[in-house]
């Protein structure tokens, strides 16, 4: 089959490799039908994440119809046209006991990123997404294994096309949790930082669950424009201002309810952090948490779906605790949120699809990684499909 392979940083091809198999009774193969280049997707492609090996195939966005299923696999059958969730989780353990998806700890033999391993189980297995989080081939093929098959994929009806549902997989919850976390309601101040595809889906979360106010930050007009047209944001370029004393001065002198980090390790921060990250000195930029921390009013909330690893200098935790700050992160508890999203869609509710601006074929992905990752062409959101020849014009 056809895949997108990683061989090393700023350097992945589509390769022909073996098709998957069944490994164990409760895997399916899946024939991917479409699937999404992610934000976090340039963090392994920027080479930024440890434990990403030459021939790894890449992609954690993806849906697709059920081809073979093992014999354990009550859930599905063959013809069922799937999306699935980026974590696999086993449904059983003591964390997926209590929907907390992501912290499973059967799937993955390693431990992620954490550096302070003592006695900590691992977190969930991730698809296409390192060596530390499982080393499980991903979804930007032309198929796929799906281990878990019971808990993790969930059923389509015919009635909704690919693009209305595919971000199920990944950035519509993501963004929704991130939300759900910032406790947004209606009449809530919340502000954004970061309006690539997690924050979109977030600005899109937070309209529809009634915020007042939405402020959304990042320093590429185009997507702060989308953001403004398409979920009334106010949009903030932090290039031209600064987002916290902006956001400050228009809510009273008092901050936001809630921000929403959407940005990541990968923030662009001063010259001393770019050194210090190069140098290894620093996992990640603290820049868009300090903003976080300065714009939310005392006795909020900082929601973190945003990547991060390794250590921070200056988080300014004294002012953190000073203020009363509240900080929810971690990766999606995607199974959770997918039926409750999968039902706002059908209802008109939600349609994560806006987002898309460039649809390319499989055979087109590195060309897509590199747009992406260079923002061209106003790249806000690139959908891959297997077996179509692209028509677009590439830069």
């Amino acid at each position: 089959m056809r895949a997108l392979v990683f061989h090393s940083a700023h350097d992945v091809k589509v390769d022909t490799v073996p098709d998957p198999v069944l490994q164990e009774s409760d895997d399916i193969i899946l024939k991917v039908t479409a699937t999404a280049i992610c934000g976090s997707d340039l963090h392994l492609y920027r080479g930024k994440v440890p434990g990403m090996k030459e021939g790894d195939i890449m992609g954690h966005e993806f849906m697709g119809e059920v081809v073979e299923a093992g014999n354990g696999v009550a859930a599905l059958q063959k013809g069922d046209r799937v999306v699935v969730p980026f974590v696999i989780a086993c449904g059983s353990c003591f964390f997926c006991d209590m929907r907390l998806f992501s912290a499973c700890e059967t799937t993955n033999p390693d431990r992620g990123t954490i550096m302070n391993k003592k006695s900590l189980r691992p977190g969930a297995a991730l698809f296409g997404f390192s060596h530390f989080y499982g080393g499980v081939p991903g979804g930007q093929a032309e198929y796929v294994r799906v281990p878990k098959a019971n808990v993790g994929p969930i059923k389509i009806p015919n009635t909704l096309a690919d693009e209305k549902v595919l971000f199920l997989s990944d950035i519509l919850p993501t963004g929704y949790q991130a939300v759900l976390n910032a406790e947004v309601k209606q009449g809530s101040s919340v502000a954004i930082f970061g309006a690539g595809p997690v924050g979109q889906m977030a600005a899109a979360c937070s309209q529809m669950l009634g915020a007042e106010k939405i402020f959304m930050i990042d320093h590429h007009p185009y997507r702060l424009e989308f953001a403004r047209q398409h979920y009334g944001v106010i949009p903030i370029n932090f290039d031209e201002v600064d987002a916290a004393e902006f956001i400050i001065q228009n809510t009273g002198c008092r901050g936001v309810d809630a921000v929403i980090d959407a940005v990541g390790f990968e923030a662009k921060g001063s010259t001393l952090e770019t050194v210090m990250t190069t140098l290894k000195m620093e996992g990640s930029s603290g820049a868009a948490l300090r903003q976080a921390i300065a714009a939310v009013r005392r006795g909020g909330i900082v929601s973190v779906p945003g990547v991060y690893a390794g250590f921070i200098h200056g988080f300014l935790f004294g002012d953190a605790f000073e203020k009363g700050i509240t900080f929810k992160a971690g990766q999606t508890h995607v199974q959770r949120y997918m039926p409750e999203l999968l039902e706002y869609i059908e209802e008109g509710k939600l349609a994560p699809e806006a987002i898309i601006s460039h649809r390319l074929s499989l055979e087109s992905a590195a060309q897509g990684y590199r747009m992406f990752d260079r923002k061209e062409d106003e790249c806000r959101k690139i959908v891959l499909t297997p077996g179509i020849v692209t028509t677009a014009n590439l830069p």
